[in-house]
C-alpha cells in the first residue's frame, strides 16, 4: 500500500533578551550550572512573576514577520506537568489565547515555492537540563535555563517529506535571525526543531496516528531522522501492525529513532489561567509601529540581490544566509560607483571574494566567542565582524575586474590586507604588484619562455593545444603573476602561430 506523508512541525526558538521570562536572571549561555537563578526562576513559594516586556516586543516582531494576527488581547496559562527539570510543577506559557495566530511563510521547494502556515506561535518560559554524567549512577539538574523566554512556533501539518521540513525550518531560522529575536544557534538549543509525523493510506482524509521526534540539533538530522521514521512506519503499517502515538529521539550512533515516552494530550496538562500574570492588553498603535519597523526580509532580499547585482539563486542564498555576510556585500557594492563600475558589473566577481576567497582568510584567524572580534597570530585583537573596510574591499575586487591586477595578485593583496589593515592602493603600490599590461615586456618574458621550452612547443606544433595553458602559467611565473593574463594567452598564440 502506499502512504500519504503528513508533517507539521513545533519550533521552539529562544528569545534574545538579556533576562528571563518572568524574573531578572540572565540568560547567558554556557556558565556554571544553577548559577543564573533566583526565587522566581526556582519556583520558591510566594515568589511573584513579572512578564518581560523585550520578550514580548520579539514575539510581535516575530509574528509580523511571519504574517500572523497579533493577538491585542492575550494571556498566560499554567501547562501542568512533573519533570525533575521544572522546579515549579507546571511551564507558564499560553494555551487559548496566544500571542500570534494565523501565519505563514513561502519557503524554496524544488523548482517552485510552498506556503506553510503557521497555526500559531506563543510565548512560555523554557525547562531547565538535566545533566547526565558518564560513568555516575545519577543525573542532576542545572536550572540556567529554566525561565528563558521561548517562542514556540506551530505550523499546520503542511509539509509531506523531509526536505519540505528542511525548507521550512531554514527559512524560519532565517526570518527569526533578521529580526534579531533568536540567533538560530541550533548546537546551543535555541532553535529547537521537532516534527510531528504521521502517515495515511493515499488519498484518505483522516489523518494517521501522529509520532513526534524530539532533541534534533541539525537540519542534517532533521533530514535523516524524518526519512527514517517514513520507512519505520511505512513498515509497520505494511506488515499489519498500528503506530503508536509517541515521543522518539533520534539515536545519531545507531542513525534510527527511538521511544522516549507516550505521547500526551492537550488536557494531561490540565492547562488553566495563571493566576499571578494579568492579560496582555496590547494597543494597535503599539503592534503597528513594529509593522512599519520590520526589516527587508530574506525571502525578498534574496530576489533583490538576483535582479540588481546579477546573482544566481544558488549565490544569492549563500550570501543571504548569514544578515552579516550580506549586509557587508551591500555595503561594499554601495562602492561601486566610486570606483566607475555598476552593481551588474561587481556583484558576481564580490559575491565570490566575499564567500569564498575573503572567507578563506577569515578562517586563519581565532575568533573571539562573541565574533566581533578576532585574534592575528602576533598582532592582538583586531576590529570586527569583518576586518577589512567594505570600501577597501570593493576598491581591490574593482582593480581585479579591470584588470590592473591578476588573479594570482589579488589573493596576495587580499590575505595583506587582513593580515595588516592596509589598503589595497598601499599593498600593491609599496611592492610594485600593478599589472603588467605593456606589450613589450610581456613580449620579451614570453621569447624567453619559448626559448627555455622547445619539447612544449614541439608538441604544440604536432597538434597539442593543452600544451599552451602550461606555457602562459610558465610565463605568468616568470613575471612574478603580474602579466595581464589576457594578453600573455593573445601574444603567445601569435607567437606560436595559433
Amino acid at each position: 500500500m502506499t502512504y500519504d506523508v503528513v508533517i507539521g512541525v513545533e519550533v521552539h526558538a529562544q528569545l534574545r533578551t538579556k533576562s528571563k521570562m518572568f524574573c531578572g536572571c540572565g540568560t547567558t549561555f554556557g556558565l556554571s550550572a544553577n548559577s543564573q537563578t533566583c526565587p522566581v526562576c526556582l519556583g520558591l513559594p510566594g515568589s511573584l512573576p513579572v512578564i518581560n516586556r523585550a520578550a514580548v516586543e520579539m514575539a510581535v516582531r516575530a509574528g509580523l514577520a511571519l504574517n500572523c494576527t497579533i493577538g491585542a488581547h492575550n494571556r498566560f496559562a499554567r501547562k501542568n506537568y512533573f519533570y525533575p527539570d521544572l522546579p515549579k510543577g507546571y511551564q507558564i506559557s499560553q494555551y487559548e489565547s496566544p500571542i500570534c495566530e494565523h501565519g505563514w511563510i513561502e519557503v524554496a521547494v524544488g523548482n517552485g515555492t510552498k506556503r506553510i502556515r503557521i497555526r500559531r506561535a506563543h510565548l512560555e518560559e523554557d525547562a531547565g537540563k538535566n545533566v547526565h554524567e558518564t560513568g555516575t549512577s545519577g543525573s542532576r539538574v542545572d536550572l540556567n535555563r529554566a525561565g528563558t523566554p521561548l517562542l514556540e512556533i506551530v505550523t499546520e501539518p503542511d509539509m509531506s517529506s523531509a526536505e519540505e521540513v528542511v525548507a521550512y525550518l531554514k527559512g524560519l531560522r532565517d526570518v527569526l535571525m533578521y529580526l534579531d529575536v533568536c540567533d538560530g544557534n541550533m548546537d546551543e538549543g535555541s532553535f529547537r526543531c521537532e516534527p510531528n509525523l504521521s502517515l495515511r493510506p493515499a488519498g484518505q482524509q483522516a489523518f494517521g496516528t501522529k509520532v513526534e521526534l524530539k532533541n534534533i540539533n541539525s537540519f542534517k538530522f532533521v533530514k535523516d531522522a524524518v526519512e527514517y521514521e517514513i520507512k519505520r512506519q511505512t513498515k509497520v503499517l505494511n506488515e499489519g501492525g498500528k503506530i503508536t502515538q509517541e515521543t522518539r529521539l533520534w539515536n545519531i550512533e545507531r542513525g534510527e529513532t527511538a521511544v522516549m515516552r507516550s505521547k500526551e494530550e492537550a488536557h494531561d496538562y490540565r492547562y488553566f489561567p495563571d493566576p499571578d500574570l494579568v492579560p496582555l492588553q496590547l494597543e494597535q498603535a503599539w503592534i503597528d509601529g513594529f509593522r512599519a519597523g520590520l526589516p527587508e526580509l530574506p525571502a525578498v532580499r534574496k530576489k533583490r540581490l538576483e535582479r540588481e547585482y546579477g546573482l544566481s539563486e544558488y549565490v544569492s542564498n549563500v550570501l543571504a544566509s548569514d544578515k552579516n555576510v550580506l549586509d557587508y556585500f551591500e555595503s561594499a557594492a554601495s562602492e561601486a560607483g566610486r570606483v566607475g563600475l555598476t552593481k551588474i558589473e561587481v556583484g558576481k566577481e564580490l559575491a565570490n571574494c566575499i564567500t569564498v576567497d575573503f572567507q578563506g582568510q577569515l578562517n586563519k584567524l581565532t575568533y573571539a566567542p562573541n565574533l566581533t572580534q578576532a585574534t592575528t597570530p602576533g598582532t592582538g585583537p583586531v576590529p570586527g565582524p569583518f576586518w577589512v573596510d567594505p570600501a577597501n574591499l570593493m576598491e581591490l575586487v574593482a582593480r581585479k575586474i579591470k584588470g590592473e591586477i591578476s588573479g594570482p595578485i589579488y589573493k596576495v593583496v587580499l590575505e595583506k590586507m587582513v593580515g595588516t589593515g592596509k589598503t589595497a592602493s598601499e599593498i600593491i603600490e609599496a611592492e610594485g604588484l600593478k599589472q603588467v599590461s605593456d606589450e613589450g615586456a610581456i613580449e620579451k618574458i614570453i621569447d624567453e619562455v619559448l626559448a627555455k621550452s622547445p619539447a612544449q612547443v614541439a608538441q604544440f606544433k604536432e597538434g597539442k593545444q593543452q600544451v599552451v595553458g602550461f606555457l602562459v602559467g610558465q610565463v605568468m611565473k616568470a613575471s612574478g603573476g603580474k602579466a595581464n593574463p589576457g594578453k600573455v594567452n593573445e601574444l603567445l598564440k601569435k607567437k606560436l602561430g595559433a
